[in-house]
């Protein structure tokens, strides 16, 4: 009887630790999805990598082939200067001539070169009129030479330009839809000279934050040091963070920065409005607040109608006929607008139930929201573009 006690009291026991062990696993997962879910953002969008950068190429060139769409050589002295030395170039003499072609517009080319770019390799660059061309449209760029700051040579430029607009028109009027004096060339530069940067030789690599932050600086530095196991990152400042070489990786950056850029970490920007007041764009990031405030938004109309009457006398009352003014005003001062009331800390969306509750336009909108920063009831930073 004693030993199925024993045995009884076994079972019991490990059904109890079992059950614990079951608690402690649901726990540690619910613990471990909420850190997941609050990890949203990979270090690779956030930051960029010292050296991995890319280099603006400018060129100056002409494109011909226009079906006498091109530049006007009388308002564009620099396209026939142009001509005149790509022709002699090539071993042909037009100096002194009246040259009056049509067919050929002068254009800036821009392009980028991107980080590691290798020779031989191709990029997409942007073609812009100079002059009074009207159409680029069927129009091909003749070999230009692609500049970079330094006034070195890095690309070369050539091919036909693929145009997104066109325009047409008669004696009678005329329609546009786009921009046809601008256009692109895809794979339209081959690479010619490389950038040179010794990437694996650098013992300690500076990391940018593109939206500058303390505490999402800080929060890179801690997931870089505790995923890698060594206290090898350091923010210096809201932008930039300085990441010494562990020994392991010395001479072998990729593999670092790949690992690096996949690491997830929470971020947190300051809270803010941005207000494009051209178009009407509002954008409210989720962090505003407002301080407890009253709104009362209306609009004040006055109508004044005229509506003359004609006063005509009695055929044998005598008398003249003349005309009676009447006047009508009415006043609208906004019928249905009330003070609202927002109570303290108010978060977005209750911030904007309560502006579209009053009925205002984003236009109004715009005009409330400048109003509360100047009160010093908007807790965030109001930029106007």
């Amino acid at each position: 009887m004693r030993s199925q006690f024993n045995q009884i009291a076994r079972t019991a026991k490990n059904k109890k630790i079992a059950s614990l062990l079951l608690i402690c696993a649901v726990v540690w997962s619910n613990f471990i999805f909420l850190q997941n879910s609050y990890a949203s953002s990979r270090i690779k969008d956030l930051v960029s990598f010292q050296g991995i950068r890319e280099n603006h190429l400018v060129g100056y060139g002409l494109i011909v082939g226009l079906n006498g769409t091109g530049d006007s050589l009388r308002n564009a002295p620099f396209t026939q200067q142009s001509i005149v030395a790509m022709l002699e170039r090539l071993g042909v003499s037009t100096r002194g001539a009246n040259m009056k072609t049509e067919n050929t517009a002068a254009v800036m080319i821009t392009a980028s070169l991107p980080a590691f770019g290798r020779l031989g390799s191709k990029i997409d660059i942007t073609i812009s009129s100079l002059g009074d061309a009207d159409d680029l449209r069927g129009g091909t760029l003749i070999v230009t030479p692609l500049l970079g700051a330094d006034g070195e040579v890095y690309a070369v430029a050539q091919g036909s330009v693929q145009i997104a607009g066109f325009s047409a028109g008669g004696d009678g009027g005329s329609v546009t839809q786009g921009v046809p004096t601008a256009g692109r060339i895809p794979n339209g530069a081959v690479i010619e000279k490389e950038v040179p940067f010794t990437f694996n030789d650098l013992e300690t690599l500076k990391i940018s934050l593109r939206n500058p932050d303390f505490t999402t600086a800080k929060h890179i530095a801690l997931k870089i040091n505790q995923s890698l196991g060594a206290d090898i990152a350091s923010p210096l400042d809201p932008s930039t963070i300085e990441l010494k070489i562990p020994d392991v990786y010395q001479g072998n950056m990729f593999s670092l920065i790949s690992e690096i850029e996949q690491f997830t970490v929470n971020v947190d920007q300051r809270a803010r409005v941005v207000i494009d007041e051209r178009s009407g764009i509002i954008v409210i990031s989720k962090d505003v607040t407002v301080s407890e405030v009253a709104i009362a938004q209306g609009n004040l109309t006055i109508k004044i109608t005229e509506t003359p009457a004609v006063s005509q006398p009695n055929a044998f009352g005598g008398g003249d006929t003349a005309v009676v003014p009447r006047t009508e005003i009415s006043v609208n001062e906004g019928d249905g607008k009330k003070l609202a009331l927002l109570k303290t800390s108010v978060k977005l969306q209750d911030l904007v139930d309560g502006l579209n509750s009053l009925g205002v336009t984003p236009r109004d909108m715009i005009s409330i929201l400048q109003a509360l920063k100047a009160s010093g009831a908007l807790q965030a930073d109001l930029e106007i573009m």
